[in-house]
């Protein structure tokens, strides 16, 4: 228990669709932790998403975004529209989120928890239990390019997968750092494309290899290409322990990640700024069409509470809620991770959580 009471200031961004429902139920529970373990939080709603957008035009406002300067951490609940044309909060919030405060790691756990289903035979949550480490705020991501003759048959477009020695360096020791504090395997695969990519490739791995040679002797190097990564993330998922891998490439293995781990209503995720402000949220979308039929899963959204209690520095608090999530997946109670076939609703895990964390 904490020695002493402490209080985070935490900005609470619901979003779209079933994004407030989750969130809700991830309030309960850190709410009911922070009872136990002498934590408090205070809480400040922001209206950002598709609703407060189709109303007003406003996206990410400057004010909104000096004041979530002055939280703790961000939590989010999903972002998405079926009224609002793909890409604009994408771009507008979400990725101008990550770019203003910096949060240049996206962190995602892959780890299969009992009775969960995963659609690879024969392995368990001994098997499945890894973390990807994305770079998040370089790479092909930052629009970089152009296009010329658009709509002609001789339209020519570019896209330019671009990285500075510090933006992959600062990614690397992060990784480093994580892998060994984790203190398991103590291994860091580095997955790039280095035999096609030779420049962006070439960089990533002689950073990897020179900052692991002088600082982190005691962390095993190791390599993967990219496509080769896929097939042992089906194949043999045992082998990993952390991986550190560049932006686009990132962003793809870690959705293969939330499958074999049974799918995005486990999944949770964290975009970290390790020096500044950090923000958390479950993988999956808003599902809008589920919206106030409290059948959505929140599991994913109370583990990204977890991740963001850990990030604050209270590990003791995020392994208790951890457990909880245990237990409660050990139980049988819940009978599928997904939406309307969960065997319980929306509320009555967040409150059995509340109640037996």
């Amino acid at each position: 228990m904490s020695a002493q009471k402490k209080s985070y200031k935490i900005a609470l961004m619901p979003g779209d669709g079933t994004g407030p429902e989750v969130i809700a139920e991830g309030v309960k529970v850190l709410k009911s932790l922070g009872q136990k373990t002498g934590l408090s939080f205070d809480w400040t709603p922001y209206d950002l998403g598709g609703e407060r957008y189709k109303k007003t035009g406003d996206i990410l406002p400057d004010s909104a975004l000096t004041e979530l300067r002055k939280a703790d951490a961000i939590y989010l609940g999903a972002i998405g529209h079926p009224d609002v044309k793909p890409g604009i909060l994408e771009k507008g919030l979400l990725l101008r989120l990550r770019f203003e405060l910096d949060q240049y790691i996206n962190l995602r756990p892959v780890k299969l928890y009992p009775n969960v289903d995963s659609p690879l035979k024969n392995k368990g949550p001994k098997e499945i239990d890894f973390v990807v480490v994305r770079e998040n705020t370089g790479g092909i991501y930052t629009g970089m390019g152009g296009a010329t003759m658009v709509g002609t048959q001789n339209e020519v477009a570019t896209q330019v997968m671009c990285y500075s020695r510090p933006i992959v360096e600062r990614c690397v020791r992060y990784a480093y750092e994580y892998t060994r504090r984790r203190n398991r395997k103590k291994m860091l695969t580095l997955v790039h494309k280095t035999n096609v990519l030779n420049y962006c490739g070439d960089l990533w791995f002689r950073t990897h290899k020179e900052v692991g040679d002088k600082d982190y002797k005691d962390i095993k190097q190791d390599y993967n290409h990219v496509d080769a990564c896929t097939m042992w993330m089906v194949k043999n998922p045992e082998f990993y322990d952390v991986i550190v891998t560049e932006n686009l490439f990132g962003d793809i293995i870690t959705d293969l990640g939330a499958m074999i781990q049974g799918g995005m209503g486990i999944a949770a995720g964290g975009n970290i700024n390790p020096e500044g402000i950090s923000m958390f949220e479950p993988i999956g979308g808003s599902a809008p069409k589920y919206t106030g039929k409290n059948v959505i899963n929140p599991l994913a959204a109370i583990c990204a509470g977890g991740m963001m209690l850990e990030n604050l520095g209270e590990t003791e608090a995020a392994a208790r809620l951890d457990k909880a999530v245990l237990r409660l997946l050990e139980s049988g109670k819940v009978k599928s991770l997904s939406a309307g076939k969960m065997g319980m609703s929306t509320s009555e895990i967040g409150d059995w959580l509340a109640s037996n964390i």
